[in-house]
């Protein structure tokens, strides 16, 4: 029981505590809890240990947590980005937030999925600020133009402002059918002055079998990037709407935040929690919540499987000394 904590760290930079900044500001969160079971054939040749992929240099000598902080930097403040972790990675993260900008960890005892991580990091955000929005962000992306994808986002904040009862969803425009993405049907459109033109959402469409792929790429659909902007209060009503069982005990937890008995009822509620996934058991049961907001003209791969990611080096013209060694031992995920 004593290894279940869940906190907000301070930032390895100063003393400072957890403070709100500003209200009713943008906030950033990155999703860097994960074990990385399915790239670890290939990180396990790179660095030569377990350590999960978003610590891991794969592009260059930057790892995957350190490329996502400075693409997000471009958009949202060190200082209101919050990074979850897991406590059992701690030997692997520790060196990278010591150099990294000033951003804010929180970190969990255990991946329990998506859903807690995020539902837990949005209370402690708006009993900080409770008029914010959040854009939150996985880490085992690569993307073409840093600048031009963060302009998406911007934009996506822009358009909360503008409709706050919605959370928009960054759509990746697909230059063929994919069978390992999620995709995004579209409905109508929406036009929403500085941010421009966006669709609402009609269904969900979770890794289609090949013939469905090619129909749903005809019709126009959008890979489901994961990466979504919404603000903290809508987003919290979505989670308590769709998995009250989650939301209610993390709910009691607010007013023990900050003092001594935050850890024990955190202790006793990740004791008894169930994985969950956000965007089954969430975004997949709200579609009349969301809109999609199309990203072109950017190369945009999910680095979940050493295969995408060992393509993406290849269209790139990249060939790391570690990708030299047989494609095939890279390209079988584990167990």
């Amino acid at each position: 029981m004593d290894t279940f904590q869940f906190r907000i760290a301070e930032s390895p930079h100063d003393t400072e505590p957890f403070v709100e900044r500003k209200r009713g500001a943008s906030w950033a969160v990155v999703l860097a809890g994960g074990d990385g079971t399915r790239l670890r054939p290939l990180t396990r040749r790179i660095t030569g240990d377990e350590r999960p992929k978003q610590f891991c240099p794969i592009l260059g000598r930057e790892t995957l947590l350190e490329m996502t902080l400075r693409r997000i930097s471009l958009a949202v403040p060190a200082d209101r980005t919050v990074v979850v972790l897991t406590e059992i990675h701690e030997s692997f993260y520790n060196s990278i937030l010591k150099d990294a900008p000033p951003c804010r960890p929180l970190i969990q005892p255990n991946n329990r999925g998506t859903a807690p991580a995020i539902l837990y990091n949005l209370l402690r955000v708006a009993s900080l600020d409770p008029k914010s929005s959040v854009a939150i962000f996985p880490l085992d992306h690569y993307i073409s133009d840093d600048e031009a994808f963060m302009y998406c986002v911007e934009a996506a904040f822009e358009a909360i402002r503008v409709m706050p009862a919605s959370v928009i969803l960054l759509g990746i425009n697909p230059d063929g059918p994919e069978i390992e993405y999620g995709s995004i049907e579209p409905a109508e459109s929406v036009f929403v002055p500085a941010s421009g033109t966006l669709f609402r959402v009609r269904r969900f469409w979770e890794k289609p079998l090949p013939g469905l792929a090619e129909r749903l790429f005809s019709k126009g659909c959008f890979w489901n990037s994961f990466v979504m902007v919404g603000r903290v209060q809508t987003l919290l009503s979505l989670i308590d709407k769709n998995i009250p069982h989650l939301y209610h005990p993390f709910r009691r937890l607010i007013p023990a935040f900050n003092t001594p008995r935050e850890t024990q009822f955190i202790r006793e509620l990740y004791n008894q929690l169930l994985p969950s996934n956000f965007s089954q058991e969430v975004l997949a049961r709200c579609p009349s919540n969301l809109l999609v907001y199309p990203v072109t003209g950017i190369d945009w791969c999910d680095w979940g499987e050493p295969s995408r990611v060992l393509s993406s080096l290849a269209r790139i013209g990249i060939q790391p000394k570690w990708a030299t060694a047989p494609r095939a031992a890279a390209a079988q995920p584990s167990a």
